[in-house]
This record gives C-alpha cells, sequence and structure tokens, in this order.
C-alpha cells in the first residue's frame, strides 16, 4: 500500500468495503466484481504501512474510513540484539549488545542523513547475523 497510486487505493477502498459489507450482513456468499464468491467470515484486511518515508503516499479518505488506527511502539535494539548474539553463540551477549546499539546510534546520529543509508532492525539484523558467521568462522 505505500507505493501504490491514490487512484488504484480508491479502488480497492470500493472493493473492501464490498466485503466488509457482506460480512456485517453475515452473508454466505457475496458478488465481487461480477462473480459469485463464498465468504468466509473469518477473513481479514490488514494495513501496515510505514509513514514519513521517502516514496509513500497516504491514504485516502474513503479507505482510511474502513480501517482504525493501530500505534507500534519503536522496538528494543538493545534486548533483540542480545537474544540475537545468544543465538548466534555469543558469550557476553548483553555487553556486546549494549556496545553494538551504542554504536550504531552514534552512526545513525553523526553520520549524514542520506537516504541510502538503513538504520532499521533489517540493517542491525544483518550486521548480527553477519557477525555470528565470522564468530563460527574463527
Amino acid at each position: 500500500f505505500n507505493r501504490i497510486s491514490v487512484e488504484v487505493l480508491s479502488v480497492v477502498a470500493v472493493q473492501v468495503k464490498c466485503i466488509q459489507d457482506a460480512i456485517k450482513a453475515k452473508k454466505a456468499a457475496f458478488s465481487f466484481l461480477g462473480e459469485h464468491i463464498a465468504l468466509r467470515t473469518t477473513v481479514g484486511v490488514f494495513i501496515t504501512m510505514n509513514p514519513g518515508y521517502a516514496g509513500r503516499a497516504e491514504l485516502p479518505e474513503n479507505l482510511k474510513a474502513l480501517y482504525r488506527p493501530c500505534a507500534m511502539v519503536v522496538p528494543d535494539f538493545a534486548l533483540i540484539s542480545e537474544i540475537m548474539l545468544v543465538a548466534e553463540g555469543f558469550q557476553e551477549a548483553r555487553l556486546l549488545a549494549r556496545k553494538f546499539i551504542t554504536l550504531y546510534t552514534l552512526c545513525k546520529e553523526l553520520l549524514s542523513k542520506q537516504d541510502h543509508y538503513d538504520w532499521g532492525l533489517r540493517a542491525i539484523k544483518s550486521v548480527l547475523v553477519v557477525a555470528g558467521a565470522l564468530r563460527v568462522s574463527f
């Protein structure tokens, strides 16, 4: 949904509303784009977005109206790093995780703010997996 044009998202909103209406009416089947479809009442349609990133579009109002927002919290990078380091076989995982996250945070704050730098959890995971592979090789 992040990079889909607003026009396409508006069409998606109409289609999602059709499905939601059928679920609310407790129908066993419904008409969708000219096709008769059996309805599974346990179906769910979820949207995940990362607002504020470059190239990300906002949801159109007709699609926003169909969903309730749910706020997420920033993950505890130090705890996740510690667990990953333990899984990779490091003995002093807690201390290493604290040091790694301190270095990582300093790099994020002090290096230039260019779009090609990735300071997210995916990048942390990649670095720690490589560290684990290097630990095994020595």
